[in-house]
């Protein structure tokens, strides 16, 4: 009850972003961007290294979501210490993932898809600078129970794991269909922009409601007395709510781009002429 609770539920939770959403799609990233660039990966041994280092430190980053409450102090602290250790091997995969491209940077200019691929790398890259950086305590003070954490979350699920997706089902569709390419390069391409405008709206506003949340709440005047009410707080948040439902509108357009684009290569696929060995019988 109480404390242990939330405990064991940020001992799971802080275990799903780190596994469901980081580990799997780390994956994905190390098989379709050698793949679209054509490069081999980076460097095979600091994969390894970061891999392992990424299943050790990130089960012991769960408090740093209980800084300020009844958990203890000490492991409050220890989920700073393993918070901050924690940027090393998560840089290090999107260092890797990035230097794979040494020598193919010019064919960001015409290939969408391995623009999706990148750009979610820069979007885990940012994502996993602000974590530990929020688990500081002293920055945490301002930033827990704001939209900065909003923002935060969705940098890294809609940034980092739509975009990997996306790029990496761009890459799968045609060839399972029988196709060089997706039905429309310029559909893929116009869904690149208007996701990525579409992120960038979105975890924008809500860092800066974020910050002006946190600065509001911890106002007070001479007295003591809070200066603003929350109610102000929310009032004075209320534009860029507008700002995040505008960004959060032209990254669901992309996705329809997409399912309109997805649809339209199955529909034109063509018949791929598979032999199938024939089975000798037994004896």
């Amino acid at each position: 009850a109480g404390v242990q609770d939330a405990m064991i539920q940020w001992w799971y939770g802080h275990n799903a972003v780190g596994f469901f959403l980081t580990a799997g799609f780390l994956g994905m990233m190390y098989y379709f961007i050698p793949k679209q660039a054509g490069r081999p990966v980076y460097s095979y041994r600091l994969s390894i290294v970061h891999f392992w280092a990424l299943i050790f430190t990130y089960m012991w980053a769960g408090p740093h979501h209980l800084h300020y409450t009844a958990l203890p102090e000490w492991t409050q602290s220890l989920g700073m210490v393993f918070s901050l250790i924690l940027l090393a091997p998560s840089w290090g995969g999107m260092i890797n993932g990035i230097m794979t491209l040494s020598g193919a940077w010019h064919k960001l200019r015409d290939d969408p898809i391995l623009r999706f691929l990148i750009v979610s790398l820069s979007f885990y890259g940012m994502s996993t600078f602000e974590g530990p950086m929020m688990s500081i305590k002293t920055v945490n003070a301002l930033s827990h129970y704001t939209d900065w954490t909003i923002g935060h979350v969705h940098s890294g699920a809609l940034g980092w794991v739509g975009l990997v997706s996306m790029g990496s089902l761009y890459f799968l569709v045609p060839r399972l269909f029988g196709r060089k390419e997706m039905y429309s390069v310029r559909a893929i391409e116009l869904h690149f922009w208007i996701a990525t405008i579409g992120i960038v709206l979105y975890i924008a506003s809500m860092w800066i409601a974020g910050v002006m949340q946190g600065l509001m709440w911890r106002s007070i005047n001479p007295d003591g007395t809070l200066t603003y009410t929350f109610v102000e707080s929310v009032k004075a948040t209320f534009p860029f709510y507008v700002i995040r439902f505008l960004g959060g509108v032209l990254y669901l357009s992309g996705m329809a781009i997409m399912g309109w684009n997805v649809f339209m290569t199955a529909r034109s696929g063509r018949a791929v002429d598979a032999p199938v060995p024939q089975t000798l019988a037994h004896a």
